[in-house]
């Protein structure tokens, strides 16, 4: 009898963590779905979505020079990676809603509350990360480039290597916007307060010109212009992160209140 108890108890338990399991499928398989849409709606354009994303360098190119294709089948292949790539960015909206679909019920009302705005806000600065390099650090950074080419050197670059370096550019900006998102999550858990942020300030100066000297080509433009963005938002974030003080999440209305038993009738 007792054996029978408890493999109804395990069963019990273990029907939870299938439907838990089920669950996540489905929203992986939602957001592999939305992602394919979004290619299959924009791969009959890959040349053209290829052309607007090298058109910063074009502008730059020497007259009668032109990018070159050094593998055989990287003319197919490399526009249609880079519209994988689009199709990607243009459903992180739909991806994140699958993941906030999945996570909210777990969270206490406190944490849905801050949760879901720092989701929109993250994919709102990610989205000006990219626009912000595409529309800024590129002109300015071929415009360097070829500028200081040597004497004799024709600037012709391979599509392919082209493709890679933008896309290390574009995620380095995109990361880079997400400082202010950090910041308030740092203050908000706990782990360090707006005090120490503030008081470490010069470090983190420091550190934003080391990140930016990792992640961009060797060139100064480049590297302040990544610098400089990350120093204001973590600012902007230490700015905002008074409104997000650390606290316990199962406060307020979340847990049901224990009254007090009457007195008992004299």
């Amino acid at each position: 009898m007792a054996d029978r108890e408890g493999r109804t108890d395990n069963r019990d338990e273990e029907q939870p963590f299938i439907a838990h399991l089920i669950e996540l499928r489905d929203r992986i398989l939602r957001s592999v779905i939305g992602v394919g849409l979004a290619f299959a709606a924009l791969a009959y354009y890959a040349n053209d979505i290829y052309a607007l994303l090298a058109e910063p360098l074009l502008r730059h190119m020497p007259a009668g020079t032109q990018m070159v294709a050094i593998d055989v089948a990287s003319p197919f292949f490399t526009p249609f990676k880079l519209t994988l790539v689009v199709a990607l960015v243009l459903a992180v909206p739909w991806v994140l809603y699958q993941a906030w679909a999945f996570v909210a019920p777990g969270l206490y009302r406190r944490e849905r509350r801050l949760v879901l705005p720092l989701l929109i806000a993250s994919t709102v600065l990610f989205y000006a990360g990219i626009a912000f390099a595409y529309f800024v650090v590129f002109p300015l950074m071929f415009g360097f480039f070829a500028a200081t080419t040597p004497a004799g050197v024709t600037m012709m670059t391979d599509i392919s290597r082209y493709l890679d370096f933008i896309l290390t550019i574009f995620v380095a900006f995109g990361i880079a916007f997400e400082v202010p998102i950090a910041t308030i999550l740092l203050v908000w858990s706990g782990i360090v307060s707006r005090a120490s942020l503030a008081a470490n300030r010069p470090y983190v100066i420091v550190g934003a010109f080391v990140i930016g000297a990792i992640l961009t080509p060797p060139d100064v433009i480049s590297q302040t212009l990544l610098s400089l963005p990350m120093w204001f938002l973590f600012e902007a974030g230490l700015w905002l992160s008074r409104f997000f003080g650390p606290g316990d999440p199962r406060r307020e209305d979340d847990e049901i209140p224990q009254l007090e038993p009457p007195d008992p009738p004299s």
